[in-house]
């Protein structure tokens, strides 16, 4: 078979309750919506870790943090982990990255060849948490309530400076690809940083939801003391102590974060566009690395299994794929062998480098019976948090908390923890039973507390003395770009145009 071209986009900290089936009707999303009128559409896919750096891992390996051992967002990827971007280059692709991924180590890479921008986030151990000291707040890099505090209009900020150039190095390389220079099939991955907080936005996307009806939460802050154990540890660790929250904030928060969606709708347009006009097909992929509270009972950014925090968007559009949601539950962790199955890798190849499963049987309507895991070991936390998800069932499991089990279609807003409900003990034991049997708590909680004491060590001497970082650094050849002394004129003029002139 002709292996397709492949365009991946990814946001960040993207809810997914905002994508039921698409766009929410009252976003301002129209090439999301034109994308998602072609796709499946996974109406219920879930995060592997709601974090940045274990969630992005996991999303690329096809692993639970447990076994990449990318616990937070300073945890090392480690280089001999097999990515999608190996599975896909070692099958003949050119593979390549637009943006961020959040790889924490000295390999910035794995798997793609070419990288156009450095990253948003420090590539070193320096936001190693510390499980010796719970409760424990590190100021300089924890999460605050000043995005909240702070929202409004922007019309620069250190993150539109970096999402304006993802989406340019993205456009400028699918143009060279239009080029034909490279006979391989490619893989194309543009990861942007919206709409991750703070919750500043241009005016003209702003104003897109000035009358907007969404703009207060739907679950609203219960009170501290009402709150579950891992979320009291949330908000003491955001410092929301030291912040007076109004109702104005949230509503400014939220409308910022809306706007944000319109703006990366745009850079999401301007890139299909161009994929248009230069005539290049492509199976293309849609999804986040996990979500945002978004001031869902008092709750902010992730961290947590609240369906705000751990459920994303995620759409495939490829042939052979009838456009339709599928409610199944499904993980970001199905990424890497769906990939490999739609680009024709031999699966099993990809089989022993996986938790996941491919998810082309699932959206040709072959049902799909294994639940959903997710794990969570990082800052907020003082030991590590489980999750099943499968039916209409979502099971949080903790050493340290009571169990937490949701009816989602009863209490899609996971109001009602039936773990003390006599009526729901056979399917709490159920639960309980399946995660004995996938995690050893005890000896998860070991092995995430010895990484971060290695760290703390590493991080420590590194940083004396010179100073040798990991951030990626994009490389141009300024003497093989434009016009060199070096070069035919008249073949480059004719090289680098598309389409061809006569």
């Amino acid at each position: 078979m002709t292996q397709p071209n492949i365009l991946i986009l990814m946001v960040d900290q993207l809810n997914g309750t905002l994508f039921p089936d698409g766009p929410a009707d009252w976003l301002h999303a129209p090439n999301l919506r034109r994308l998602a009128a072609r796709s499946v559409r996974f109406a219920n896919a879930y995060t592997g870790s709601p974090l940045c750096a274990p969630g992005r891992a996991s999303f690329m390996s096809g692993q639970l943090p447990r076994r990449t051992g990318v616990y937070d967002n300073a945890a090392e990827f480690r280089s001999d982990i097999p990515t999608y971007a190996h599975h896909l280059r070692r099958a003949g692709y050119y593979t390549c990255l637009s943006g961020k991924m959040h790889f924490v180590g000295p390999d910035q890479l794995h798997g793609f060849e070419g990288r156009l921008t450095t990253d948003i986030y420090p590539a070193d151990f320096g936001w190693t948490p510390d499980y010796r000291k719970p409760g424990e707040r590190i100021d300089w890099w924890y999460h605050n309530m000043g995005s909240v505090t702070g929202a409004g209009v922007a019309e620069i900020s250190n993150q539109m400076e970096y999402d304006d150039e993802v989406a340019y190095m993205a456009t400028s390389k699918l143009y060279d690809l239009a080029r034909g220079k490279d006979d391989r099939p490619w893989a194309l991955t543009v990861s942007f940083t919206h709409p991750h907080d703070p919750y500043v936005a241009r005016k003209k996307y702003w104003d897109l939801y000035e009358d907007c009806a969404h703009l207060d939460p739907a679950v609203p802050d219960p009170g501290y003391d009402a709150q579950d154990p891992h979320s009291k540890r949330l908000f003491d660790a955001n410092d929301w102590r030291n912040f007076d929250i109004t109702p104005e904030d949230i509503r400014r928060s939220r409308r910022a974060y809306f706007a944000n969606i319109s703006y990366l709708d745009d850079k999401i347009g301007q890139i299909l566009q161009v994929l248009e006009d230069t005539r290049q097909d492509a199976h293309i992929l849609f999804l986040s690395d996990h979500g945002d509270m978004l001031g869902e009972r008092g709750l902010w950014f992730k961290m947590s299994f609240y369906e705000g925090s751990a459920r994303v968007p995620l759409m495939i559009s490829a042939p052979g794929l009838e456009p339709g949601r599928v409610d199944t539950p499904v993980s970001t962790i199905d990424v890497t062998p769906t990939l490999g199955d739609l680009a024709g890798v031999d699966m099993t190849e990809i089989a022993p480098w996986t938790d996941g499963e491919t998810l082309v049987p699932l959206a040709q309507g072959t049902a799909r019976e294994a639940p959903v895991a997710i794990e969570y070991a990082a800052e907020g936390s003082w030991a590590p948090l489980v999750c099943l998800r499968t039916g209409r069932w979502k099971y949080i499991r903790c050493a340290l908390d009571p169990d937490m089990l949701f009816d989602l279609d009863a209490d899609p807003r996971e109001q009602t923890n039936l773990a003390s409900d006599p009526a729901h003990a056979q399917t709490l034991q159920h639960f309980r039973d399946m995660t004995d049997a996938r995690w050893d708590l005890d000896a998860y909680d070991a092995e995430v507390r010895a990484s971060q004491a290695r760290r703390w060590v590493v991080y420590e001497a590194l940083r004396q003395g010179g100073y040798y970082p990991w951030d990626y650094q994009p490389l141009q050849k300024a003497s093989e770009r434009y016009m060199r002394n070096h070069m035919d004129l008249n073949t480059l003029e004719e090289s680098q145009r598309f389409p061809r002139g006569e």
